[in-house]
């Protein structure tokens, strides 16, 4: 062999190695990915137990608007882990944790959703009733009293 052909079968070895450790880094960092998920889960759970210890408490709609995001996180976390289970050695507990927990946020998630849409759906006939003259102006609802009432004449 001469000193070219052992100099261009070096080079190309080398480049075989050092893809191998580009490869291997990359599936580090690919590896890693979940954590800005779990972190951004971990602050969601965060504002949903402030929010159920707090005085003031969240409106359907805002808890609707949360849940949905953590739905979202959820499902984003749960294709990652799905894709890179193999590659980045994700026990199985950790996984079938995930999924559990994710179905459990998808069920409150719709609950929640469910009273924000109801509540919605209140205000607004609400609001048509009130434009309409009011209607139900009565004490218990009804149409209330109607006609005049005169003043007595005279002294009192």
């Amino acid at each position: 062999m001469s000193f070219k052909t052992i100099a261009a079968l070096a080079v190309a070895l080398a480049g075989t190695a050092l893809s191998g450790e580009h490869a291997f880094a990359q599936a580090a960092a690919e590896c890693g990915e979940i954590q800005q998920t779990l972190q951004a889960r971990k602050d969601l759970i965060g504002k949903a137990n402030a929010a159920s210890n707090s005085k003031k408490k969240m409106t359907p709609a805002e808890a609707c608007t949360l849940f949905g995001k953590l739905q979202a996180n959820g499902t984003a976390g749960l294709k990652w882990i799905t894709a890179n289970k193999e590659w980045c050695s994700i026990p199985d507990s950790f996984a079938e944790g995930f999924k559990a927990d994710h179905l459990k946020v998808s069920g409150i998630k719709t609950k929640v959703c469910t009273v924000a849409a109801q509540a919605s759906k209140m205000e607004a006939q609400a609001r048509a009733q009130a434009q309409n003259g009011g209607g139900g102006g009565g004490l218990l609802g009804g149409p209330g009293l109607t006609g005049s009432l005169k003043m007595p004449q005279g002294a009192l």
